[in-house]
């Protein structure tokens, strides 16, 4: 692949309710820009950006989910061959955060094996804030997820929360691979936590 100008490419979703800002996210990771006046994403949107991570080049392939239930027929197709999923609430909606079990679930019956992070969005106004910071820090910690909040409006942790999915995904490819080469066990990736079982599929 090196010489399409990249090392790997990984398919990333974005899932969670509707206007919690993972159009938002997206943009702000792929352009480096924001809009207040975004409309409903209806179906899937993605956009493409590569990194550079310990030394390799990773072509990201971000896919942006509706979050509507009128909708979830469409999306569930999105999850076959994802590598990460970035579940997203609203740190200002409270039910958007009750909404992450469900989500959750929705990966797991979606994906055998998948590396997830739990990421706040909206944290630019602190007044508005209605999910506390460390009850979303406990909840993760019980899932095994590592936990960002972001603001992709003001551009807080946006790249952070990227690279460390990107990190994660590519830990999991690794370990895989030495598994195949018969280099010793090797990690599934599900959230920060580590088992050591047979090779990782992709999931679906």
């Amino acid at each position: 692949m090196a010489g399409r100008g990249y090392d790997h490419l990984f398919k990333l979703l974005l899932i969670g309710d509707s206007g919690v800002g993972k159009s938002s996210l997206l943009l702000r990771f792929a352009d480096n820009t924001f809009s207040s006046s975004f409309v409903t994403t209806i179906g899937v949107d993605f956009r493409v950006r590569t990194v550079v991570l310990g030394g390799l080049r990773l072509r990201l392939q971000v896919w942006d989910t509706a979050g509507q239930e009128r909708f979830r027929t469409i999306t569930s197709t999105y999850y076959r061959n994802a590598h990460g999923v970035i579940v997203v609430y609203d740190v200002t909606n409270p039910d958007s955060f009750v909404s992450v079990k469900r989500w959750m679930h929705e990966i797991a019956e979606n994906c055998d094996s998948v590396c997830k992070v739990l990421v706040g969005n909206k944290v630019e106004d602190p007044s508005h804030r209605q999910v506390p910071a460390a009850d979303a820090r406990r909840f993760s910690a019980q899932l095994g997820l590592r936990h960002f909040e972001t603001s992709a409006k003001d551009n807080i942790n946006v790249e952070e929360m990227f690279a460390a999915v990107a990190g994660q995904v590519l830990k999991a490819k690794m370990a895989a691979q030495a598994i195949r080469e018969g280099r010793g066990p090797g990690v599934v990736c599900v959230g920060t936590s580590k088992k050591k079982l047979g090779p990782p599929r992709k999931c679906c």
